[in-house]
């Protein structure tokens, strides 16, 4: 046994084991790949092998003992690379693609969040390494260079490569096109693991970086003709109601609409919003089914679709890898439309997600972030300053603004972990035995108190009531990973169909002289923000390249996808490929509807993408009146007193 330790090969399989075991128990306890017949679970446990076979393999090329210190050094990587995505996952349910990593700006705000999803086992996951290391240094293999050895690392690399070869072809047999369809990461872990995933996705992304390059003026008028097509005519008798109005628009931090009404110890949790839904003389629509339309940008993402109707990318967040490109952002389409004047109110630092460089590219003035406010240690919590100092301190900022204005105000206290000081909790946790779940009452109520006190301060300025109030859910707040204790706290079981209904958002919308509707039951999502707005404006949508469609209108589209290539509409939904019966929730075999409207989601999906890899709008004028944005304009600093 000593003998084969202390032998280039023998130490080398040993490694191959070692990672080829732990990602398959990882695979088993950490993600959550939905196997379904014997097939994919071969798959799950075979595709490691050839990764390893093939990565580690690259070690048996150096010589003497330096072959074993890149064999782990290798490990080591591949290691790192598998518990990263197992910290990613515990959250975001999804996994870590190329994009993701290069956004390290945001690693100093996310410290908090990524400490909380750290559990104790995970010790477990680096056991191996410290095993290999001292094996190499104690045993202290003597490891021959000789011409027959030399031969080895060619033969344990194509080995690997048939190994992936056989997995490939097993894949695609069990999921025709695996390739072509990627829009589930899921899929591509399941069948080929988080390794070969990681290789697609670094190929991937370099075809999409060489899309703008190889981009023309030619490439728009596919996109140009779709949205004009799918364009839906606003309703007559509230297009332009709101010109000239001011626009307040709220950006509620991880909440989602299932926390509207929900009490929680005979308590509702959030009593000041459900009074919005259901006081009428408060004068509020409330979309009850909206759902949020982000991927990996999460909050980003729903900057993105609110204020340019395209869709986040599929990988990363545009924020970040496509701050440099040219929007017709709906602040930009304001200003040289109505002339209003934009701000952005945030308590957290300026370059999180690439705010300080995108936003003069959506033709924003102003950009509030921690450096206008005070953030002193009691007033900061999580990822930055409190809601409710953040809102006390933002409108001597709001009244100062020139009028008509647009104001985008972030909340952040809502937000994973969800952390509160005792002071400000104002309602009991949850009992689920959950932390995350347990103190994301606590938090919905401690939001649910900012806006009230905010509401107040518009109304004693006198900015309310001659404002459109905007309210909307950015993102999901609990995850996948904490479904048992969801379970407990809905007293139902959250199956795949279930998930995908818990993905509805907040969104209603109070307009200066306009009745209220109180609750809509129309279907509709982020994408669909920026025409409804654009025509109580007074503005017509069809100049501009927009995916949405005007909730008010007739016409609405009550289709909405999701970038995973899954979508809901009011009678079906598609969940991971498989189609739902919405009355009834279970499982149904799809029309030829059906997967007609799957493939133009698809569809859709793949132009926007055009568009934004491709940096499309570039090429394309709205209406005489343009002039593309001059990022040079914009200039975000502290005035000194």
């Amino acid at each position: 046994m000593k003998r084969i330790m202390s032998s280039k090969i023998g130490f080398f399989m040993i490694a191959v084991v070692a990672i080829w075991l732990k990602s398959y128990l990882i695979y088993l306890n950490e993600f959550d790949l939905d196997i379904q017949n014997s097939i994919q679970q071969f798959l799950l446990f075979f595709n490691p092998m050839s990764s390893a076979l093939i990565f580690l393999g690259l070690g048996l090329f150096a010589k003497g003992r330096r072959a074993g210190w890149f064999v782990i050094g290798i490990h080591a990587a591949m290691s790192f690379l598998l518990y990263a995505n197992v910290v990613f996952y515990r959250f975001n349910t999804d996994f870590i693609t190329l994009p993701t990593l290069t956004q390290t700006s945001n690693f100093g705000s996310l410290g908090g969040s990524i400490a909380s999803l750290v559990e104790w086992h995970d010790l477990f996951y680096g056991l191996d390494i410290v095993l290999l290391v001292a094996l190499f240094l104690f045993i202290k293999p003597t490891w021959s260079t000789e011409r027959l050895q030399k031969r080895q690392p060619m033969l344990v690399m194509m080995v690997g490569m048939l190994a992936f070869m056989v997995n490939l072809t097993m894949a695609e047999a069990d999921r025709p096109q695996l390739l072509e369809r990627t829009f589930d990461r899921n899929y591509i872990v399941k069948y080929l693991g988080a390794y070969n995933f990681t290789i697609y996705d670094a190929l991937q992304n370099i075809k999409s970086s060489t899309q703008r390059v190889l981009a023309d003026s030619n490439d728009i008028t596919e996109v140009e003709n779709y949205t004009k097509n799918k364009y839906a005519e606003p309703n007559e008798e509230l297009f332009g109601v709101g010109e000239g109005k001011n626009v307040i628009k709220i950006h509620l931090e991880s909440f989602q609409s299932f926390l509207i009404d929900y009490e929680l110890h005979g308590e509702e949790v959030t009593p000041f919003l459900n009074s919005l839904v259901h006081d009428q003389s408060q004068n509020y629509t409330y979309f009850e089914n909206f759902f949020h339309q982000t991927e990996q940008g999460k909050t980003a993402d729903a900057e993105f679709i609110l204020d340019n109707s395209l869709y986040g990318l599929p990988q990363g967040a545009a924020f970040v890898t496509k701050g440099n490109n040219t929007y017709q952002a709906l602040p930009a389409i304001m200003k040289q439309q109505q002339n209003y004047t934009s701000g952005v109110f945030h308590g957290d630092n300026k370059s999180f997600w690439n705010r300080d460089e995108i936003y003069k590219a959506f033709a924003i003035d102003e950009f509030y972030e921690e450096a206008h406010y005070d953030m002193s240690e009691e007033q900061v919590i999580g990822y930055g300053l409190k809601d409710k100092p953040f809102f006390k301190e933002s409108m001597p900022y709001l009244e100062s603004m020139s009028q008509p204005f647009y104001a985008h105000m972030m909340t952040l206290t809502h937000h994973h972990p969800y952390l509160i000081d005792e002071e400000d909790a104002t309602i009991a946790p949850a009992e689920t035995g959950d932390g995350s779940v347990d103190r994301y009452f606590q938090t919905a109520r401690y939001l649910d108190e900012s806006l009230e006190q905010f509401f107040n301060d518009l109304k004693e300025s006198g900015l309310y009531e001659d404002s459109i109030i905007m309210i909307y859910g950015d993102h999901y707040g609990i995850s996948q990973n904490h479904n048992r204790a969801m379970e407990e706290i809905l007293g139902e079981e959250i199956t795949p169909f279930k998930n995908a209904q818990l993905q509805r958002v907040p969104f209603m919308i109070k307009i200066p002289g306009v009745e209220g509707q109180g609750t809509v039951q129309k279907y509709s999502g982020q994408i669909d923000v920026m025409p409804t707005l654009l025509h109580l404006l007074g503005i017509d949508a069809q100049d501009y390249i927009q995916f949405g469609t005007d909730m008010f209108s007739e016409d609405h589209q009550e289709v909405v996808p999701f970038r995973s290539g899954d979508f809901i509409t009011p009678e079906y939904s598609k969940v991971s490929g498989t189609y739902y019966d919405n009355a009834t929730g279970e499982e149904i075999e799809p029309t030829e509807e059906m997967e007609k409207m799957s493939e133009n989601v698809a569809h859709e999906l793949e132009l926007s993408d055009k568009v934004v890899y491709g940096d499309l709008l570039r090429f394309y004028t709205p209406n005489e009146k343009w002039e593309p944005v001059d990022t040079s304009d914009y200039r975000y600093e502290v005035e000194e007193d």
